[in-house]
């Protein structure tokens, strides 16, 4: 497979197509394209705003210090988009969630904020919230874990 090539053409049809998101793996050729999907905006709540890719590679460096493999029993609610993490739906909110919340199937659990649009991240289990792996206002990237529930 020519990458580049490739690369080229899947930005022409992304650009051309106003497709929402591409991604490609062949092998150990991992290609990633992506134009964030629709969005929710929220009036008034600013934020700054955070240009934060890096490679796959870079990306898996960057991540937090691995922890013990019991202390990663449960479920996570992981980032669908690349962002800025809220815990909160303003600075001046109180969280939509804390450690030890019990929390439903559906239930917004925080924002992430992408290209000045606010997104609700719903929960997609039941249960309680056990650890909150992002911090306010950090940068994350697609599939990041952001909460976990047990």
């Amino acid at each position: 497979m020519d990458i580049i090539k490739t690369t080229n053409e899947l930005a022409e049809i992304l650009n051309t197509k106003k497709l929402s998101y591409i991604y490609m793996k062949d092998g150990e050729v991992e290609i990633e394209l992506g134009v964030e999907p629709p969005q929710i905006v929220y009036a008034g709540y600013t934020t700054a705003s955070h240009d934060t890719y890096a490679p796959p590679a870079e990306r898996d460096n960057q991540s937090a210090p691995p922890v013990q493999a019991a202390e990663q029993a449960g479920n996570f609610v992981k980032s669908p988009i690349i962002g800025t993490f809220y815990a909160a739906p303003a600075p001046d909110k109180p969280p939509f969630v804390k450690v030890g919340d019990k929390v439903e199937k559906g239930q917004v659990v925080c924002i992430v904020e992408s290209m000045k649009l606010m997104n609700e991240i719903t929960s997609e289990f039941t249960g309680a919230v056990a650890e909150i792996l992002a911090k306010d206002g950090e940068a994350v990237e697609f599939d990041k874990k952001l909460i976990r529930i047990v």
